[in-house]
């Protein structure tokens, strides 16, 4: 008797407060937004340069400043800059190739699209020529029947004629 229950409530549509609803979650394609952002970022001379001048300030502060000011010690191989860049390094990559794995998804698809496009392209062209050769052959078929530019002028002059019969008032010929 429950089983029969069931079925009823499963057979019927759920109304609004049935329904579940899932907690929002994170969009993947924001990360990937951020990704293709950061790769971008990092392959231009502006980066390279602000890095560049970044490590100028830090290695001339930790030699030029007195003692007491410097927080990297030239004697230990600026060891904190080394782990900065190491750390930079190991995010870069991987967001980098996550970038490189979206550009790669774009181009498969945009390659699936090109294809199936020379293939419509393809299929079109072949058509057409099937219907210029059936128009060729219907043609020759009726070679004897196709007008001439000289049979078209002169039905031309002889609609004229009538027309210019009528005009006068003179009764048209059948």
């Amino acid at each position: 008797m429950a089983r029969a229950a069931d079925r009823a409530r499963l057979d019927a549509p759920r109304g609004r407060t049935g329904m579940r609803t899932r907690p929002a979650q994170p969009s993947r394609d924001r990360f990937g937004r951020f990704t293709e952002w950061v790769a971008r970022a990092m392959g231009t001379p502006a980066f390279l340069l602000l890095l560049t001048l970044f490590c100028a300030a830090w290695l001339a502060w930790n030699t030029l400043t007195p003692p007491e000011l410097r927080f990297d010690s030239a004697t230990n191989g600026f060891t904190a800059l080394t782990l900065m860049l190491s750390l930079q390094a190991s995010y870069a990559a991987p967001l980098i190739l996550l970038a490189q794995n979206r550009q790669d998804d774009r181009d498969r698809v945009q390659i699936e699209q090109d294809r199936q496009r020379a293939e419509r392209n393809l299929a079109d062209t072949e058509y057409l020529a099937r219907e210029i050769v059936a128009l060729r052959l219907a043609l020759t078929e009726l070679s004897s029947e196709v007008m001439t530019k000289e049979t078209l002028r002169q039905e031309l002059k002889a609609l004229l004629e009538q027309v210019d019969g009528r005009a006068d008032g003179s009764p048209a010929a059948p």
